[in-house]
């Protein structure tokens, strides 16, 4: 397995001041950040990871945290024949903090992002700024740069695979059947309620809604179900506050169970 690549100690706060009820010990004893740098895949792309452990009771967010999370962010300047990088995320887990519901991951995270070269040959270099929130009974903003050059040599890391293999199922290994939504204004914005053909993936089960626009907030879903029948209703805002489109097609829906995750990949209309 070829060793993580440690980040420099570049940790900032953001623009958000940290409030007074910040952790008495540094951040570097709260977490820590690697770049795992990964192999070359059979399709010519790389996969790389990135790495982030936390202190007990610590915990970060996945793509779609909830209303108080900080989804990571990156950005790639300083990196060097990239052309493109797709995030295959672990599934994530449900966590409840003060009557308030988070999406993302306790103690460790590690991110498969599956990089695209731009000539296929050519070194790869993998640099930049990842931002992200780390939380405990506070969230702190931090900015963190990473710097990795892609071996295309390195061995596949287990790690990364394991990561890989913890991914949501899709709709067909799921045996997802029929998926529509009806999608109608209010005072606000809109209301989607989608109706999906699935077994209970649990004795509690939790749903996400994605509008495939991140300037879109999208609410905690209610839940209902008969039989083999989930229905999710939600309220869709836009950021602006103003009027806004949603494609069915870019909406994304993920089930969280015990144990089980499905990501469903759009909807129809009600025929």
């Amino acid at each position: 397995m070829t060793a993580p690549a440690r980040l420099p100690a570049v940790l900032t706060a953001l623009a958000l001041a940290l409030p007074a009820t910040a952790p008495a010990q540094g951040l570097e004893d709260v977490f820590e950040v690697d770049i795992r740098p990964g192999w070359r895949t059979d399709e010519g792309t790389h996969m790389a990871a990135l790495h982030v452990r936390l202190a007990p009771g610590w915990k970060t967010y996945w793509r779609a945290p909830g209303d108080s999370g900080i989804p990571p962010a990156f950005d790639w300047q300083g990196s060097e024949n990239i052309a493109g990088a797709a995030f295959h995320w672990p599934a994530p887990e449900v966590i409840w903090q003060n009557g308030t519901r988070s999406i993302g991951y306790a103690n460790e995270l590690i991110l498969p992002i599956e990089i695209t070269p731009g000539t296929a040959d050519d070194p790869m270099r993998m640099a930049g700024i990842v931002e992200l929130g780390v939380c405990e009974e506070v969230c702190i903003p931090v900015r963190v740069a990473f710097d990795a050059v892609l071996d295309p040599a390195a061995p596949r890391d287990a790690a990364i695979v394991g990561a890989l293999v913890d991914r949501p199922m899709s709709a067909a290994e799921a045996g997802v059947g029929s998926v529509t939504c009806e999608i109608a204004p209010t005072d606000h914005g809109l209301a989607v309620s989608a109706r999906i053909e699935i077994p209970p993936t649990g004795p509690r089960e939790e749903a996400v809604i994605e509008a495939g626009d991140p300037a879109v907030w999208v609410s905690e879903p209610e839940l209902s179900r008969d039989g083999d029948w989930l229905t999710a209703r939600a309220e869709m805002v836009h950021v602006s506050g103003g009027g806004f489109a949603v494609d069915r097609g870019a909406l994304r829906f993920t089930l969280l169970g015990a144990g089980r995750a499905v990501d469903i990949q759009g909807c129809q209309a009600p025929g």
